[in-house]
């Protein structure tokens, strides 16, 4: 009877200890900070780009350099479009009709993503610059975000045009 009595004083000392611990608290801390919009959002693109020679009747090819977006505007629904439009005509000389290439004979592709943050970033269509049209888009996304591109520009030379260093500006911008 001792051992039985030990292990009912054993079980009743268990009780009483659990009975009178102290019942677990918390504390609860709400935590707040603000995520800022760093700068709106930008367009970059190279100063100044050479293409390869070529005769009338041929073709001047070459990368145009990077060109970036950068949304940092860090909100719900970050979309935009990135156009491209020949803005002046290549020209030498005088700019008379053998000196001077439109935009219907130069074609722009925009190639690749070099590098690209929170996508997703889609090129448009390589096609002519005869009129603006999308180099790059974000169609879906939130938050900030940002893509660079190397597109690649070709100028079909008339064979009616003059020997000469042309020059005329593609124009991106974003909206």
């Amino acid at each position: 009877m001792r051992v039985g009595n030990a292990v009912i004083a054993s079980a009743v000392a268990v009780s009483a200890v659990v009975a009178t611990s102290p019942r677990a608290e918390a504390a609860d801390t709400t935590t707040t900070f603000t995520v800022t919009a760093t700068s709106g959002m930008a367009i970059s693109a190279p100063d100044s780009a050479s293409l390869t020679s070529a005769g009338p009747g041929g073709t001047a090819s070459g990368p145009l350099g990077n060109v970036t977006v950068n949304d940092a505007r860090s909100q719900l629904g970050t979309t935009w479009t990135a156009t491209v439009v020949l803005s002046t005509p290549f020209r030498t000389g005088g700019g008379t009709a053998a000196e001077t290439i439109s935009g219907g004979l130069v074609t722009y592709t925009p190639g690749n993503i070099v590098s690209s943050t929170n996508a997703p970033h889609l090129p448009g269509a390589a096609g002519t610059l005869a009129a603006q049209r999308n180099a790059f888009t974000r169609t879906s996304g939130d938050g900030a975000n940002s893509v660079t591109w190397n597109p690649s520009i070709s100028v079909a030379v008339p064979a009616g045009n003059v020997s000469g260093d042309y020059s005329g500006v593609i124009t991106h911008s974003v909206s």
